[in-house]
């Protein structure tokens, strides 16, 4: 029998992100504005097909020339003509290419497409089941014959040259028994093109193998990205809008983070806009290696009574990061009030949409410069409403509570979340000068009393010593920082939540926090041993740490449920969060803090790997657990997102319904205007990597 994890059910919840009232409220030049960073992050967003899998991009092809042909609505009638019943029509999807228009038109192409991706589309051999590095899983961020100790070869070259791995792929291949790589850089100019950055020489010979770096990776794609950035200059409201976008045109044309880090201080500089947007390789969840940043770009408009709110929580910041538990000299040595504001979405481009961000990730930059806070309301308004008999593993008296206070505990746990968990913490570096930002003399170690020993040196950052584990142990702190602050008093008044409201809203934050963990198992592959999701894992982790504090602060229980089948029940003695669960995360997240301070990567590997560790012995069977979640679980729901169309001097807001023929309809009208273009380059970009190994042979389309 097939794992139930890798069934996807038809009626899986589809809903509209709404801004239509915050849309209307622009001026006609901050709605040019916002419609020319959306066509940037749409172009750019397609390069996550190129980043995830060696099939994805013939997939979006293959859908975009079926539905541009017959909408879902005419496909469906043509099935019926053909004898497909409904059922089959959303199954038989080979059936209902070949009876498609598209298919009539043009036979041979669509049955190419539907050859060169159908086979892995449907495969659950184990290595393509989930994402992963060598023969864990797949990955196009490597090429197939890339393994561990590739990744942190490659990890060390790239310090050596004060490379960032963010907009690279590494491509391996044998010449005359030597391993030589290819680390390709994004960017829209290829070699030769540009006589920019001519310091980087091309061949590098690295212990004992040879480094090639290229440019070009994505080139159609970063041209368009570019290309309606410098459109959207000529609407910016200020001159650091300005001068942002002229960067980061400059880091998609050309392939250099430099320049991005440079637009990302011009962003961080731009102060309450009221269209909010940030663009590039951004987040590293997706890397099996944890260093190299999928593309994503968001659009978004300030939501200003909500956005007073989080504000408030800004100017507390620095009253709150005390409170926190490690010594001061953990601590940055001055918290730079960000920007946070909560947004409505217009556009979210990627593979996901998050409920907030904290940007931009680069450890320097954050460190000493400051950053941004958002959250994202309209999301949070669609993507966390939860029905009652759709809630699993709590008891009749906490699923209403939890019903009724989700949604402000979470918009808490969000704003901690982002501001005072990724926004705290010091990072102790020795620089290239041999400079320290610590006294090493003075600093003590407050697990063991004694100095510091480890610290980052040079080039390194926290994604490259940490790789593997950076993003989920990241998310674990950010998430510890939310239950431990949540506790305060002054923390739930700024969100108007006062006496036993207050205390609610605790209660459901870490309700939801423990019964998150439990669900995370369905993010856990047993036969690898691994995780497939960041945030997911952490709370994994944080359920065992709570477990684990005892005294009957959380009860895991195996059951029957009502229909049979195997079952859990997850239960939170409320009177003992301020003291058992307290004092568990104060010990935990104090422990996390030291290991990433003092960059200590044996030490938190070996806490964390033992936290995310899943067995089945202990006190508890999680490998059995994670059987009855997956039995029991419901699919994350899909989001439809607006398109934005120039009419003469105005934009005008296009929107769709909330289902998944509305988001299809969305997706083929978004690339209208140029989706020959833009498919064939996908497919040309996709062949590119057919020369190297990736467990699969890419037939020509």
């Amino acid at each position: 029998m097939v794992d139930s994890q890798y069934y996807l059910p038809n009626d899986v919840g589809i809903s509209a992100l709404d801004c239509t009232e915050a849309f209307r409220l622009l001026s006609p030049r901050e709605q040019l504005y916002a419609h020319y960073l959306s066509r940037s992050a749409w172009y750019g967003g397609l390069a996550v097909l190129l980043q995830t899998s060696p099939e994805s991009a013939s997939i979006f092809v293959l859908l975009q020339r079926l539905f541009r042909k017959q909408p879902p609505a005419q496909l469906g009638n043509v099935a019926t003509a053909a004898g497909l019943s409904p059922e089959e029509y959303q199954e038989n999807l080979k059936a209902l290419v070949w009876q498609s228009q598209a298919f009539q038109d043009s036979p041979s192409e669509m049955e190419a497409l539907w050859d060169s991706c159908s086979t892995l589309l449907y495969s659950l051999e184990d290595k393509q089941k989930q994402l992963g590095l060598g023969d864990k899983g797949i990955t196009t961020y490597f090429s197939g014959n890339c393994c561990l100790e590739d990744a942190e070869l490659a990890q060390k070259f790239l310090d050596s040259k004060n490379l960032s791995a963010y907009n690279t792929r590494l491509f391996k291949k044998k010449s005359e028994g030597k391993s030589c790589y290819e680390v390709r850089l994004a960017s829209a100019v290829q070699e030769g093109e540009s006589d920019y950055f001519l310091f980087l020489k091309a061949i590098y010979d690295f212990e004992d193998r040879v480094f090639t770096v290229s440019r070009g990776d994505y080139d159609h794609l970063m041209k368009k990205v570019s290309e309606n950035l410098e459109k959207a200059k000529d609407h910016a409201a200020n001159e650091n809008q300005k001068r942002m976008l002229e960067e980061y045109s400059r880091s998609f044309t050309f392939g250099s983070v430099e320049a991005h880090k440079e637009g990302s201080r011009f962003w961080i500089k731009d102060k309450g806009p009221i269209v909010e947007s940030y663009i590039g390789f951004i987040e590293s969840y997706r890397d099996p290696f944890g260093s190299r940043g999928e593309f994503e770009g968001f659009v978004a408009v300030v939501n200003k009574a909500m956005s007073e709110r989080f504000a408030k929580l800004v100017s507390s910041a620095e009253v709150l990061l005390p409170e926190l538990p490690w010594p001061k000299d953990f601590e940055k040595d001055r918290f730079l009030l960000p920007d946070f504001t909560s947004l409505d979405v217009l556009t979210f481009a990627g593979s996901g949409i998050p409920a907030g961000i904290n940007i931009p990730n680069y450890d320097d930059i954050r460190q000493s410069e400051g950053f941004k806070n958002v959250s994202l309301g309209n999301v949070l308004a669609v993507a966390y409403a939860t029905q009652k008999d759709k809630l699993t593993f709590l008891d009749e008296e906490d699923k209403d509570v939890y019903i009724k206070w989700k949604g402000p505990s979470f918009e808490v746990q969000v704003g901690l979340h982002e501001l005072l968990g990724h926004g705290s913490g010091k990072l102790f570096v020795q620089d290239e000068k041999g400079t320290f930002n610590f006294e090493q003399d003075n600093v003590r170690n407050p697990e063991t009393g004694e100095k510091i020993t480890t610290w980052y040196k040079g080039n390194e950052t926290w994604d490259s010593k940490f790789s593997t584990i950076s993003c989920s142990y990241e998310e674990c702190r950010a998430e510890c920082v939310g239950l431990y602050l949540c506790l305060n008093k002054h923390v739930l008044s700024i969100f108007g939540h006062e006496g036993e409201d207050a205390e609610e809203v605790v209660y459901v934050n870490w309700l939801n926090m423990v019964r998150a963990g439990l669900l995370g198992l369905e993010f856990y592959t047993s036969e690898s041993k691994s995780w497939r999701q960041a945030h997911m894992q952490a709370r994994f982790v944080i359920l065992r740490v709570l477990l684990e504090a005892g005294e009957g602060l959380v009860t895991l229980k195996e059951s029957t449920g009502k229909d049979g089948r195997p079952d859990a029940l997850i239960t939170l003695d409320r009177s003992k969060i301020h003291t058992v669960g307290k004092g568990a995360i104060e010990r935990f997240l104090c422990k996390l803090q030291v290991l990433k301070s003092t960059a200590d990567v044996e030490g938190g590997r070996a806490l964390y790997e033992g936290y995310s560790a899943v067995s089945d012995g202990g006190s508890h069977n999680f490998l059995c657990l994670r059987e009855t979640v997956l039995q029991r679980k419901e699919a994350r729901k899909m989001f439809v997102q607006a398109n934005t169309r120039v009419k003469g001097d105005s934009v005008e807001l296009v929107e769709y319904q909330g289902s998944a023929a509305g988001l299809i309809c969305s997706f083929t009208e978004r690339f209208a205007d140029d989706a020959e273009e833009v498919e064939a380059h996908l497919l040309e970009l996709n062949k590119r990597d057919a020369p190297f190994p990736s467990g699969r042979s890419l037939e020509s389309v």
